[in-house]
């Protein structure tokens, strides 16, 4: 038995009925809504500590060692503390020794930066030895390591075995052709049992791997449950959020941790603020986490907004147009504020156009971007006049380099804004 489900008014989803799910019916979006009208873990492993010889996690080291990109190195690294030691090499002899090529290592270290600075004599081969003595190929250990390598810093072997074998089950299935229906096995009323459950549940709406594995190995409270887990399911389907999307994930956490209550509380909020209800439910389509963000926290950033010069119905707009300014701190907010209308010359009225530039990275984008264009009017190149806001940091990178950069002859020129642009130094 099939029931479809129109998602965003433009596709439909055919989704496979479960069991517990069979009241994903309009009623209850319905009830929902009214909450709105009525308001008008992954534990990491330790890093080593028995005085094993270690190497600081670098740039240089991933390029020569896995021949990164210097750029994709860098983002990684970036994501490590810099007072980060281990032993990369041993942890890379270790899985080159079980079959892992470099572009799997590459992917691993990508998605978990900090698995190069684990301890590979006492958690990695261990565990990797475990899943061999109970038959693991090699093409296996590889495929399922490489999708989810988090799945090594679970530290209770039973739970380690069971998603173990839980991922391998769904990634079988999904290579067929045809859908595979899965089912599960867990003591009763554990919350294994009501993990593994809820996870193929997600599965049958469409939920993609990638997403299902993130939610099953890390602390997200919203498919440990049961019937609380099934109603906020019907919510969020039934909102129009493509179970196929981050989106989706993002606004299933958001439902789950709330009662109608706290919904009603937190629209209430924003309605002070200047907000209409309608606005508060398209904000939280683009962006649910506004509805988990604590009644201080929202008008703290109203605060924010007010000091920098913003007037109240400027903030209502900007929240509007780009609700996940809400989520960005107020240290972010005033420093890229500070460069855009102080440094660089743009009025508030254009920034307040373009709120999105406060969800722009201020060290891959706007700086260097910025540099290149004063370094063109401080030659007479571009005249005295800013170019918009919204043309200068809002398009793409290829966008940017045609219209400032390539479209000039000159070679050394170029070479000298793409200097600029690279090194994204701060002048």
């Amino acid at each position: 038995m099939y029931t479809t489900l129109i998602l965003h008014g433009r596709r439909s989803l055919v989704l496979q009925k479960w069991p517990n799910l069979r009241g994903l019916v309009q009623n209850e979006f319905s009830a929902f809504s009214s909450s709105f009208s009525s308001a008008s873990a992954v534990a990491d492993v330790s890093l080593p500590q028995d005085g094993r010889k270690e190497k600081t996690f670098t740039v240089s080291y991933l390029v020569d060692s896995l021949g990164l990109a210097r750029k994709l190195a860098d983002s990684i690294c970036r994501k490590v503390s810099s007072q980060s030691k281990g032993d990369p090499d041993s942890v890379l002899s270790l899985l080159r020794s079980h079959g892992f090529t470099d572009p799997q290592i590459s992917r691993i270290i990508t998605v978990y930066p900090r698995f190069l600075m684990l301890n590979a004599e006492e958690s990695l081969g261990p565990k990797l030895q475990f899943l061999q003595s109970r038959g693991a190929t090699s093409s296996e250990l590889t495929e399922i390591v490489s999708k989810v390598p988090k799945i090594l810093g679970i530290k209770k072997d039973k739970a380690f075995s069971v998603y173990y074998d839980f991922i391998k089950e769904i990634i079988e299935a999904d290579k067929s052709s045809k859908y595979v229906k899965l089912c599960h096995s867990s003591p009763e009323g554990s919350a294994q049992e009501n993990k593994l459950r809820n996870v193929l549940a997600l599965r049958e709406l469409g939920v993609p791997q990638k997403l299902l594995f993130s939610m099953l190995i890390s602390n997200f409270q919203s498919v440990s449950g049961k019937e609380r887990f099934e109603e906020s399911v019907k919510k969020v389907v039934n909102m129009g959020f493509d179970p196929t999307t981050l989106l989706f994930v993002h606004a299933l956490h958001a439902v789950y941790q709330m009662s109608d209550k706290t919904i009603e509380e937190k629209v209430n909020v924003y309605k002070r603020l200047g907000f209409d209800v309608e606005d508060v439910w398209e904000m939280f389509k683009k962006c649910p986490n506004i509805l988990t963000l604590s009644e201080q926290k929202i008008v703290n950033k109203v605060e924010t907004f007010l000091g920098l010069g913003f007037s109240r119905d400027e903030f209502v707009r900007m929240a509007k147009r780009f609700p996940q300014l809400l989520g960005c701190s107020s240290e972010t907010l005033i420093k890229k504020n500070e460069f855009v209308v102080k440094k660089m010359n743009w009025s508030i009225k254009a920034l307040a156009s373009n709120p999105v530039v406060f969800g722009l990275s201020f060290e891959k984008r706007i700086v260097p971007r910025c540099n290149v264009i004063k370094s063109l009017m401080s030659k007479g190149l571009l005249g005295s006049k800013l170019p918009p806001l919204s043309l200068l940091l809002a398009i793409t990178d290829e966008a940017f380099l045609n219209k400032f950069v390539r479209k000039y002859d000159d070679k050394e020129l170029v070479a000298e804004l793409m200097t600029i642009l690279t090194k994204g130094r701060v002048s």
